[in-house]
């Protein structure tokens, strides 16, 4: 997280200006004064990086009326006002009315750049989250849920776009952790199929004793306790899509009767002659390679091409480390919505561990992280030897493209917090326009695609 160094002051004597200036000037912030708000309120836009100071009693409009136009622009923008001992009560108002905090004159150069710094910092938070939501919302075609901007995932959210509609069997390829079914789920909400069923299924987790009446469903009678009717899961996402997940645990004798399923389009369930014909999609998802189970006898070579009409491969989290900081970030938000808390952003140490470590449970395993963080903070060790406990660094990758990755990584997240302004980034960064152009250039990064 970028923080701003922009500060607003405004006081209508000329002496506090210069005095305070030089006060924030010292503690390395960036100083604008203005002797009247009319003026002031002039240089503030929707997402403005930094904070206000503003005297409260200023002539024609005062340092309140300032604060209620400041925030029909911006309701989150930090204002901090400054009172004289007769306006402490009405400064105590002001704050439950939005402001961010009062300094009563007279104030110490300490108490002032405190309280700026820490308005800085929560204002940095803001916009970053802002800037994340917008980068998130920018994948909402074809989902929200699959998330990154490395060319693997961009491929993969166009096939996602390219096949949804078309009601074609899908083969979802992942290892574990990785979001196979996330990306089922985003084939059926993005087709005419969304408002019926989307039924899920864990080969793997189904007794191979149960798994046909799962499956298949069955008539009362059927078999010993079969003492009623029964849907099973491929009749009740009829008109939906049905979700195989981890089928290569599918026993063999069972994978003949979903064959015939899928080739009939209709089934019948156990101890019934009566057909049922279907309608539905069926994504099949696998952490193996079934074409090479297939060769072993492992898994019907028929139904391996019956299910491979489209496939999808989920990149693992260490092959697509540029995605790791937007990925964590969405977790963040996620996770503080859900338990009403919100958590710090990552430092660049922090972030620096995320990148190195090698992420053997995936993207599972990163929001596993994000939300010990939203619920512990300081408490989660996230350091490379914690996250070893659990796991490797990675190892093949040498040291300068390492560097890279990570280089390629701040430099986004500061396009990322500056909205794609490439004068904001080379502030935050504190490299000259043609050095950053140039790694830009290196990296792929467009600023038009933070926008």
């Amino acid at each position: 997280m970028e923080i701003s160094k922009k500060v607003l002051f405004i006081d209508d004597e000329k002496h506090i200006r210069l005095a305070n200036r030089q006060t924030l000037e010292l503690a390395d912030l960036e100083v604008i004064c203005h002797e009247n708000a009319e003026d002031a309120i002039g240089l503030l836009i929707n997402d403005w990086p930094g904070v206000v100071v503003c005297d409260i009693r200023l002539p024609q409009m005062d340092g309140l009326q300032f604060l209620v136009e400041a925030q029909k622009l911006d309701k989150d923008l930090p204002v901090i006002l400054i009172t004289g001992h007769g306006d402490v009560s009405t400064a105590v108002q002001a704050m439950r009315d939005g402001a961010y905090d009062f300094i009563e004159k007279p104030y110490s150069a300490e108490r002032l750049v405190k309280t700026v710094q820490r308005a800085l910092e929560k204002r940095a938070l803001t916009i970053e989250n802002r800037n994340l939501r917008r980068e998130l919302e920018a994948h909402s075609t074809p989902g929200p849920r699959i998330i990154g901007k490395t060319n693997a995932m961009e491929k993969l959210r166009a096939t996602i776009s390219q096949v949804a509609d078309t009601g074609a069997d899908v083969l979802v390829l992942g290892e574990t952790g990785t979001g196979k079914e996330l990306v089922a789920r985003s084939l059926h909400e993005h087709s005419k199929r969304r408002t019926k069923n989307f039924v899920a299924v864990n080969c793997g987790a189904l007794p191979e004793t149960m798994i046909e009446s799962e499956l298949f469903g069955h008539e009362a009678g059927a078999f010993t306790d079969a003492k009623s009717q029964r849907i099973g899961k491929i009749e009740y996402a009829n008109g939906g899509t049905l979700l195989l997940d981890e089928i290569e645990s599918m026993p063999l004798r069972v994978q003949i009767h979903l064959l015939r399923v899928l080739q009939e389009r209709s089934l019948e369930r156990l101890g019934s002659n009566e057909l049922i014909n279907l309608d539905l999609r069926v994504v099949a998802a696998s952490k193996v390679d079934l074409r090479l189970h297939a060769e072993m006898g492992e898994f019907r070579e028929d139904l391996y091409y019956r299910l491979n009409v489209v496939s999808l491969e989920i990149p693992p989290l260490r092959e697509r480390r540029e995605d790791i900081p937007l990925l964590f970030h969405h977790f963040l938000l996620v996770a503080g919505h859900r338990y009403q808390q919100e958590a710090p952003q990552p430092n660049g140490a922090q972030m620096n561990s995320l990148m190195a470590y090698s992420w053997p449970g995936n993207v599972r395993e990163l929001r596993n992280l994000a939300e010990r963080y939203v619920l512990l903070g300081g408490q989660v060790d996230w350091s490379i030897d914690a996250l070893l406990s659990g796991g490797e660094v990675e190892h093949h990758r040498s040291l300068p493209q390492q560097v890279d990755c990570f280089e390629r990584s701040l430099i986004e997240q500061a396009l990322v917090a500056a909205n794609g302004s490439i004068k904001d980034v080379m502030d935050a960064l504190a490299i000259p326009r043609k050095t950053l152009s140039d790694k830009m250039r290196k990296h792929g990064l467009d600023k038009s695609d933070y926008k």
